[in-house]
C-alpha cells in the first residue's frame, strides 16, 4: 500500500468519527412540558407520531391505578425518544376533584406533572381522609363561597402538606384555590371532554380518535403498539 493511499484511508477513517460526533444526541423528550391552548399541559414531542390524551378525574380511583400503572413504562418506552406525547386533560367531577386540581395546576406550569403525579400517588391516602371528615366538615365543603368550601377541602384532605412538598406556603395555597381564571379553565376542559363523548375516567383519546374500549395500562399500551 504506498503512502497517498494510506492518507486517504486515514482522512476518510478521521471524516467519519467526526461525523459521528457532529450529529446532535436524541432529546430526552420525559422532561419537555408544554401548555396547549386550552390550558391542558402535554407532555414529550408535539410532534409525536402517536399523540395521547388522557382524561383523568383526581377523585376517580381508576384513575389512580392507571397513573401508578403507566407512569414509568409510558415515559421510557414511549414518550422518552418522541414517539407518543401524552396530554391530561380534566373531567372535574366534584369540589374534592377541584381542589387537587387546581393545585395541580398551581405556580410552575413545566412541573404540572410533577404535581399531577403526587396528587395521583398518594390518592388513598387523602380519600380516606375525606371520607373520615365531620358531617360538620362537609356541610362546610357544601356552603358559602367557593374559595372557602376549597380551603375547607383541602385543609381536610392533607392538600396543604402536599404542596409544601414542593415549597409551597399556605398563603401561595389559597390564592391557587382561589383562582377563578383556572376554575373556569378546569370546567372548559370538563365541558369538552363530555362534549367529546367522555362518559367515565380514565379515557383515552389517540390522534384525536376517542377509543371507550380501554381503562387500564395493558389495554392503552396495546392501543399505542398498534400506531407505531
Amino acid at each position: 500500500m504506498n503512502t497517498m493511499r494510506m492518507i486517504r484511508i486515514a482522512l476518510a477513517a478521521v471524516a467519519a468519527v467526526l461525523s459521528v460526533a457532529a450529529v446532535e444526541p436524541h432529546p430526552d423528550w420525559t422532561g419537555h412540558v408544554t401548555q396547549t391552548p386550552t390550558g391542558s399541559h402535554l407532555l414529550g414531542n408535539p410532534a409525536a407520531r402517536v399523540k395521547l390524551a388522557e382524561y383523568v378525574s383526581y377523585t376517580c380511583p381508576h384513575c389512580a391505578h392507571f397513573n401508578q400503572a403507566s407512569e414509568g413504562p409510558l415515559k421510557v418506552a414511549y414518550v422518552a425518544e418522541g414517539k407518543v406525547s401524552v396530554e391530561v386533560r380534566h373531567l372535574v367531577r366534584d369540589p374534592i376533584d377541584l381542589a387537587a386540581a387546581l393545585l395541580a395546576n398551581c405556580g410552575d406550569q413545566t412541573r404540572f406533572f410533577e404535581r399531577h403525579n403526587a396528587f395521583m400517588a398518594s390518592q388513598d391516602q387523602w380519600l380516606d381522609k375525606v371520607f373520615k371528615a365531620s358531617p360538620a366538615q362537609r356541610q362546610a365543603w357544601s356552603a358559602g363561597p367557593l374559595p372557602q368550601r376549597l380551603r375547607g377541602i383541602a385543609a381536610a384532605a392533607g392538600f396543604y402538606d402536599i404542596m409544601a412538598r414542593f415549597e409551597y406556603g399556605r398563603p401561595q395555597v389559597d390564592r391557587c384555590l382561589a383562582d377563578e381564571t383556572m376554575s373556569q379553565r378546569l370546567m372548559g376542559q370538563t365541558k369538552a371532554a363530555i362534549a367529546d363523548g367522555v362518559q367515565g375516567t380514565p379515557s383515552f383519546s389517540i390522534n384525536g380518535q376517542l377509543d371507550d374500549s380501554v381503562h387500564d395500562w395493558d389495554g392503552l399500551r396495546a392501543l399505542l403498539d398498534a400506531k407505531l
